[in-house]
């Protein structure tokens, strides 16, 4: 039996209304004996050791297949490698048919709900650090003398919604923090994605529970000859200093451009110039991104990477930005 809606666009957020990222990666997964954090044979080939993991990482799902590890990402990055489609859209559209959610048709079954009532979902999946609460405080000395190497003043941090954390609760259970470390919350709609500078690659960016395709400044992109896109909120408070038309993702991945983001970017901007960071993984990541939405890329000159500098931010912080606008007039974007 169809019941006929009104038609919605095909997205991210749209599908994970409906379903998780569980009932995908169990959909389209061949092996259906995998387990969440366990080493399972890879679907990519054939192999005698298990070499592919699909893991929960706060309340996310992700995968990596270690025998080749360009392979990662999200469900809907592993429905489009699985498939070889050429965007996560392409993905998000064989997602919708597939699971009969009738997003892109307004003809939606109740197929998808006979789907996932034939197995039970792991009972952590979706559930950790899902609900973050913050106590905030206000700014320190410290904290304020940290974001003036940036040249950010204590308004622009309120009109960029960051705050001083004092306490934080995952799950209403208290979430253990250093007592004097630097750690600050970005607050995206009742969302919040916690950053301490100085924190290790597996607590720098803990916890967080921000879509992955927000973005910063979106509403700054209208009517502009060039959008510049960022890495980073810190990116984008640095670079919108000097350049006005400009916003940030959440990270390098690509799963941060989502459908309606793209379509968004190039109905607002003449040309759209991604900028990551100028370490290998950054330039690498640069250019799959590029190639597929055919925007244009310019990261910061690799001259600087032997003074530890490979982002805009700590290209202001060293040389101020000046240094900034002077390569953007070499360039003749200013």
């Amino acid at each position: 039996m169809h019941l006929v809606g009104k038609r919605s666009k095909v997205t991210i957020e749209e599908i994970l209304k409906r379903i998780t990222e569980y009932d995908i990666f169990r959909w389209y997964m061949p092996n259906k004996d995998w387990k969440v954090n366990k080493p399972t044979f890879s679907p990519f080939r054939n192999e005698n050791n298990p070499s592919f993991v699909i893991g929960n990482k706060y309340g996310r799902l992700s995968f990596i297949d270690f025998a080749d590890t360009n392979r990662r990402g999200d469900c809907f990055d592993f429905v489009r490698m699985l498939f070889n489609f050429a965007t996560v859209h392409d993905a998000a559209k064989l997602i919708d048919r597939d699971f009969g959610l009738g997003l892109g048709s307004g003809q939606a079954t109740e197929e998808y709900k006979k789907i996932v009532a034939e197995y039970k979902q792991p009972e952590d999946v979706g559930k950790r650090y899902s609900l973050i609460q913050a106590v905030t405080r206000k700014f320190t000395n410290e904290e304020l003398a940290y974001w003036a190497q940036y040249h950010q003043s204590i308004d622009d941090l309120r009109a960029n919604n960051i705050y001083s954390i004092k306490k934080l609760y995952l799950n209403k259970q208290l979430f253990s923090l250093k007592e004097n470390e630097l750690r600050f919350g970005y607050l995206y709609d009742g969302h919040w994605k916690i950053y301490r500078p100085f924190g290790d690659r597996k607590t720098k960016w803990v916890p967080n529970n921000v879509p992955i395709t927000t973005m910063d400044g979106k509403e700054d992109i209208k009517n502009c000859k060039v959008a510049f896109i960022n890495k980073s909120k810190k990116d984008y408070m640095v670079m919108k200093k000097v350049f006005p038309c400009c916003c940030a993702v959440q990270n390098e991945g690509i799963a941060c451009f989502s459908h309606e983001n793209v379509e968004y970017l190039k109905a607002n901007s003449d040309v759209q110039i991604l900028s990551f960071d100028s370490d290998v993984t950054g330039v690498a990541n640069s250019q799959q991104i590029t190639k597929l939405f055919d925007f244009g890329y310019l990261n910061v000159p690799k001259i600087y990477l032997k003074e530890g500098i490979k982002d805009w931010a700590d290209l202001a912080k060293v040389h101020g930005l000046k240094a900034i606008e002077n390569y953007l007039k070499q360039k003749q974007l200013l």
